[in-house]
């Protein structure tokens, strides 16, 4: 079907708006590629589609034929001779159309459920992005303590040497020491986040949990956001699928007044007529067959009516889901939109801040020059440098994930 192709083009499409947003595209496309190759859940779905798509051959049939037999244990006599058994066949057929409209409605129920394939499909390829970027956050903190630690170590062999002239107390050594061990542990505990967060991702392309994740050394917020269009929004394919099961009402109401019509029936009766012995005339033990037609005609056809107004209560109930889904799209597209915004500048302060920590650190590092140096700033400095380094790669990550969301709605 024509929009079948347009829904995989905009799956597509949404893909490539993910993998532009970074130099090193490719290897998130193939992760991206594997995920929707592997996932189950999107297997689910196809399987459900074909499912549902086999449904029209379990329709497009007519009712069973039946056939008799009967067997007179006390044969009637007539003139020309005694009925001994009686064989017949009928067949009902339902009124002219009605089997057209039954595949047409589960047609329909199969178009809504291809919806649940380009759903899901975007829903995982956000998925994968979101938590590729998770781990190339957590990556990025782990580099960022390892420095940090550096850092401390090179401040810690200055605070030695000023222990041995008397410009420092050993208690500075430890505090610059103890300080040490708390980046220790944070980086402990971001190597476990990253492998927890690793076993995500690693589920969603359905492989090995401990199969190891090679990220993206090095991520920027780029200069100019993408192109956005919010009337995209109104395309999207959970708006969609409630047209499509919109459009299955409309199929079930016509399937229902087809099958309120009437069911027209064709048989035949055969009758095995012995011959009337010691008798010669004409037609003696002449067997009877005996074509016939019936017209089954609903005429207490409540249940019909009641599923008329059924049908109408259910498409104004869709119609509310509809409207609800879209106020709901609205705001969370919103929301990322502003939250983007909101770490674009977050960024811009981060930098900002981060780059006037450097100076305070280079002053210090002259003033050590000049042998006057306070170690208290030095872990003020370095606490506050450490912050604005966790926030910077904060907002990149936050950047990115919501731009994933946007994405997922509007592509």
């Amino acid at each position: 079907m024509k929009y079948k192709s347009i829904h995989i083009k905009i799956v597509l499409a949404l893909g490539s708006c993910f993998l532009s947003l970074f130099g090193n595209a490719q290897q998130l496309e193939t992760l991206i590629d594997e995920a929707l190759t592997n996932n189950p859940e999107i297997q689910k779905f196809e399987l459900q589609y074909k499912r549902a798509s086999e449904k029209v051959n379990e329709i497009n049939t007519i009712p069973n034929t039946e056939f008799g037999v009967g067997y007179f244990v006390s044969e009637p006599e007539t003139r020309t001779g005694a009925q001994r058994f009686k064989v017949s066949a009928k067949q009902m057929l339902p009124w002219f159309g009605t089997i057209t409209s039954r595949e047409d409605y589960v047609s329909s129920l199969a178009d809504a459920k291809y919806e649940d394939i380009v759903i899901a499909k975007r829903k995982l390829m956000a998925s994968v992005s979101q938590s590729y970027y998770n781990l190339y956050a957590n990556k990025a903190k782990q580099e960022v303590l390892t420095e940090n630690i550096k850092l401390l170590e090179t401040y810690e062999t200055l605070a030695l040497t000023s222990v041995e002239v008397g410009k420092a107390s050993a208690v500075d050594v430890l505090r610059l020491q103890m300080r040490q061990n708390e980046m220790q542990q944070l980086k402990e505990v971001l190597q476990q986040q990253f492998l927890a967060e690793q076993t995500n991702f690693n589920n969603l392309l359905n492989r090995n949990n401990d199969v190891t994740v090679n990220v993206i050394d090095s991520l920027m917020i780029p200069s100019e956001d993408f192109d956005m269009n919010s009337e995209n929004l109104a395309l999207h394919p959970e708006l969609l699928k409630y047209d499509k099961l919109y459009q299955s009402i409309e199929q079930s109401e016509l399937l229902n007044q087809k099958e309120s019509s009437p069911m027209i029936g064709f048989g035949l009766d055969y009758i095995n007529v012995s011959k009337r012995p010691n008798m010669d005339f004409t037609d003696n033990g002449k067997d009877i067959v005996m074509p016939m037609v019936s017209v089954s005609i609903p005429i207490f056809n409540k249940k019909y009516k009641s599923q008329t107004k059924q049908n109408e209560l259910q498409q104004q109930e869709i119609t509310a889901q509809k409207q609800e889904r879209l106020n709901a799209l609205e705001t969370l597209l919103d929301k990322a939109i502003n939250e983007r915004i909101s770490a674009r500048i977050s960024y811009a302060t981060q930098t900002k801040n981060l780059q006037q920590a450097k100076d305070a650190e280079d002053i210090l590092i002259k003033s050590y020059e000049t042998g006057t140096i306070d170690f208290n700033d030095v872990l003020d400095i370095q606490e506050l440098q450490l912050k604005f380094q966790i926030n910077q790669i904060e907002s990149i990550k936050t950047y990115y994930v919501q731009s994933t969301i946007i994405n997922y709605l509007i592509q």
